[in-house]
């Protein structure tokens, strides 16, 4: 028999009699993750049945002094189990995010090449740098690392900040005409701070112009400190969610990447085109729940 099983976007495992082969479109760490995730699942059944077999009440390790030392046993088990199916007790690196559609869902607004060198090379390059600037240190959070990413170093702060604002940037899209609109909690914010939904993206796309944003940087959208929405701007891979951040701090619902290996190939130099055409592919249903997050004090986990 013949059968197949999705890695990530483009990438598949093609079995046949049991024995998978690695088909054309994964790659080896597509496929070295694929095996580290099986691992865990084999670990973690093993010590579920350890656990069950561990918590009844009737049993006793041969030489135990008392029920109290099952607890230890355990989560030493657990603690083999876990080395055996070679997972870290400290939190896994971060990972590389499959893109959430295809390579060609965003045409005619952002090209398939594009797509496939920008998540693939430049994306992974930020995810490759942050996790070896953490190796043997405590990792937070993706979200939580942002804060100091300045003060800790230029690691943190263009590596962890890469890792992120690319995370947020493929989820913040959708195909072409799947996006929906702004809620109607969004939409009445968008219309008392900037007249209209119009005006808005005007205003936007001006504060992403060369003129504004000169060289790499990402534009935003983002929730300050009293709740209002505010446009700003950030240099290389910076964002507003950086204590010491240029311009304005808060929680960022929705940024664009206006760095030239987003949208050069298609576009050249005429990124004002790729601003305007970038609309048609804005997650709206993604960016008014991360709006209601931001009202809340949470910034969005991606």
């Amino acid at each position: 028999s013949r059968y197949r099983t999705r890695l990530a976007q483009g990438a598949w495992i093609v079995h046949r009699s049991g024995a998978p082969q690695l088909s054309r479109g994964a790659t080896s760490q597509q496929v070295s993750k694929m095996a580290r995730r099986a691992r865990g699942l084999v670990a973690l059944g093993a010590a579920a049945f350890v656990a069950s077999r561990c918590l009844d009440v009737s049993f006793v390790a041969p030489g135990a002094g008392s029920t109290a030392s099952r607890r230890d046993m355990l989560a030493g088990g657990m603690g083999a189990l876990l080395g055996v199916a070679g997972i870290s007790e400290q939190a896994d690196a971060y990972d590389l995010m499959p893109l959430p559609y295809a390579y060609d869902a965003l045409e005619p607004s952002i090209d398939k090449a594009t797509m496939e060198f920008h998540h693939d090379k430049h994306h992974n390059t930020y995810v490759t740098n942050i996790n070896k600037a953490l190796e043997g240190k405590t990792q937070p959070s993706l979200l939580e690392l942002q804060k100091t990413a300045i003060q800790a170093g230029p690691a943190y702060r263009n590596s962890g900040g890469g890792t992120y604002n690319h995370n947020f940037f493929w989820q913040e899209m959708a195909p072409t005409g799947t996006g929906g609109a702004a809620s109607s909690k969004l939409a009445d914010a968008i219309n008392g701070a900037f007249g209209s939904m119009d005006d808005f993206k005007a205003k936007f796309e001006a504060a992403g112009a060369p003129g504004a944003r000169f060289g790499s940087g990402w534009v935003w959208l983002v929730v300050d400190k009293d709740s209002k929405l505010v446009i700003t701007s950030t240099p290389n891979q910076d964002n507003p969610l950086m204590d010491g951040v240029e311009g304005t701090p808060g929680i960022p619902i929705l940024g664009c990447d206006v760095w030239e290996h987003a949208y050069y190939l298609k576009y050249q130099f005429r990124r004002p085109d790729y601003l305007k055409a970038w609309w048609d592919v804005v997650n709206w249903k993604q960016v008014s729940s991360w709006y209601d997050d931001a009202l809340a004090g949470n910034g969005a986990s991606v």
